[in-house]
């Protein structure tokens, strides 16, 4: 194919740049207002610490606060990935967004590892005495609505903007809340008599940020593997609905989620006119990202509708099916 037969299609216009950025600036504010309501629970548990005089409850209020960290991370993370594409990252900074929430799934690893250590040196050597009383029920009881809350939101705004560091994060937070209700059937049942139930429900909570660890990671193993975003019967139905495409093959996606690039290849009538063929360019650009509208970059390559073409399949790459004798040149 000549450089004439191929129209190269780029989203990276004006109003392109404002969606992205409309799409980090909301991201963004989640991120503020989850990271506000993670202070008022770590103060919560801390405050009441310092006013019962429960160490244990003021440190888990402490902890709580390190916990807004992964909040910091997303907002660096975002503010690093809106970055405008530039000369030395001409598809942009989006991967940084990536990176923030795979460092997340590195501090749930951390957070499951807590707390099994502390549950397997509870259930080994002991642990002192657990004080139940209706302020400690209180305190864990509403800090779990409100990470319960935080988590549902978040995760909920995270499909909607296709975030990966809200989705990240809303795991985190969740996390917590597995920690609290394993803190409440704890106490339940420290309080029929079964102390031995606490460090049990606290090694079912590992088992659990485990899994939401895990869940981060693969996500993140999506982008950075640049697995396929879009499935290709659906690129391709859309692109076979343009008028003057006679079909359309070698579909390629990557990217993350709400940012995707795309590469494809039509097929025109070999007759049809330069000026025409890249008008049909434009058409499929255009219903493409009006189809897609995570698709921030289009390569469209315009080829004639000729039957060595229509060979080329698009899941597997072409197979060399002539026989090679040994100077490796086919006969």
């Amino acid at each position: 194919m000549t450089s004439t037969e191929d129209k190269d299609v780029r989203a990276c216009t004006g109003e392109g740049r404002m969606d992205s950025y409309e799409r980090f600036r909301k991201i963004q504010f989640v991120l503020w207002l989850i990271l506000f309501l993670n202070l008022v629970v770590a103060l919560a548990k801390y405050f009441y610490g310092i006013w019962t005089g429960s160490v244990s409850m003021k440190a888990d209020g402490i902890a709580s606060m390190f916990d807004t960290a992964s909040n910091l991370i997303g907002i660096v993370g975002m503010h690093l990935a809106s970055r405008p594409a530039d000369q030395g990252h001409p598809y942009g900074h989006a991967k940084f967004e990536t990176y923030a929430s795979a460092f997340i799934g590195v501090m749930l690893l951390f957070a499951a590892y807590n707390v099994a250590t502390d549950a397997f040196a509870a259930l080994t050597g002991g642990s002192e005495a657990v004080e139940v009383n209706f302020g400690s029920f209180a305190v864990m009881v509403g800090t779990l609505v409100v990470n319960v809350f935080v988590s549902r939101y978040e995760r909920g705004r995270g499909t909607e903007l296709r975030s990966e560091i809200l989705t990240a994060d809303a795991l985190h937070t969740m996390s917590d809340a597995f920690v609290s209700v394993s803190v409440i059937v704890g106490l339940v049942f420290v309080g029929l008599g079964f102390p031995i139930a606490d460090p049990i429900c606290s090694i079912i909570v590992a088992v659990a940020i485990l899994h939401s660890a895990w869940e981060v990671f693969r996500q993140a193993n999506a982008t950075l593997s640049d697995e396929a975003r879009i499935p290709i019967a659906d690129v391709e139905q859309v692109a076979c609905g343009v008028a003057g495409v006679r079909g359309c093959h070698k579909v390629r996606t990557r990217g993350t989620e709400g940012e995707v690039y795309m590469d494809l290849h039509v097929l025109v009538d070999p007759q049809m006119p330069i000026v025409e063929a890249h008008a049909v360019g434009d058409h499929v650009e255009e219903a493409v990202r009006s189809s897609f509208d995570q698709v921030v970059d289009v390569m469209v390559h315009l080829e004639p509708d000729v039957p060595e073409e229509r060979l080329v399949e698009d899941d597997v790459p072409p197979q060399v099916t002539a026989h090679a004798d040994g100077d490796g040149l086919r006969r």
